[in-house]
């Protein structure tokens, strides 16, 4: 799949028809979450009806309509990197679900957290969700008023350099613009100094480093190349 054209395309979508995916793109979407869950030991699950957690009159109350399925954001808790992981997988999985013309969105504290359908298995930690499914031609009030105020810094606010950088260094900063962040905060930054890069971000809020996993991913696609994992990992081209 052409994953820049989803990068592009990918929008944070709030208002879903209430219906269940179809089997044949469902069939793609738990492949690439049993894919990342094997490669980074993570235990994603995919909830065909999770619809109560966002149904009732409290936190999600006019953020979200039509929510049924969700991707269930979960892993190791003794795993250092496991926000991280889960970022950068679950975003791919986001990717790949915009190529299906579904709609996603990160969600971490506007839906019931302690409803029983969350339960972990000892050891485990949960952390978010993405709502995935099919996109309802009306925006919720909410999307919209979110959408109108929603603006993307600048290109040169998302890194720091010791002298010019290449073309291609660009073309993953472009990417990292058009990431979705928590809170729109776009808090990851990265630098090119000495011809090395490294991507950071400062931790100072419970879903900074899910925002990590998510900009390097974006940044690989776009520049070609790997992140090791960790704060101010460096950059493999």
């Amino acid at each position: 799949m052409d994953y820049l054209k989803a990068i592009e395309k990918r929008v944070s979508t709030r208002n879903y028809l209430g219906i269940g995916i179809d089997k044949e793109k469902l069939s793609v979407l738990t492949d690439e979450i049993d894919d990342g869950n094997k490669k980074f030991g993570l235990s994603i699950s995919f909830l065909e009806d999770g619809s109560n957690a966002f149904n009732t009159f409290g936190k999600s109350y006019g953020m979200f309509k039509g929510v049924r399925s969700l991707i269930v954001m979960k892993g190791p808790q003794n795993d250092i990197h496991l926000k991280e992981k889960l970022g950068y997988v679950g975003e791919k999985v986001i990717l790949k679900a915009t190529s299906l013309g579904l709609g996603t969105c990160w969600v971490g504290g506007s839906f019931e957290r302690q409803n029983p359908i969350f339960a972990v298995s000892e050891g485990e930690e949960f952390v978010c969700v993405i709502t995935i499914g099919i996109v309802a031609e009306k925006k919720s009030l909410i999307g919209n008023v979110i959408n109108k105020i929603k603006r993307p810094k600048a290109i040169e606010a998302f890194y720091t350099s010791d002298n010019a950088v290449p073309d291609w260094f660009i073309a993953g900063i472009n990417a990292v613009q058009k990431a979705p962040s928590a809170r729109n905060s776009q808090k990851v930054q990265f630098s090119y100094n000495d011809c090395i890069v490294r991507a950071s971000v400062p931790d100072s809020y419970r879903f900074d480093l899910v925002d990590l996993g998510i900009a390097k991913l974006h940044f690989e696609l776009a520049a070609g190349g790997s992140f090791s994992l960790g704060n101010n990992s460096k950059f493999q081209r």
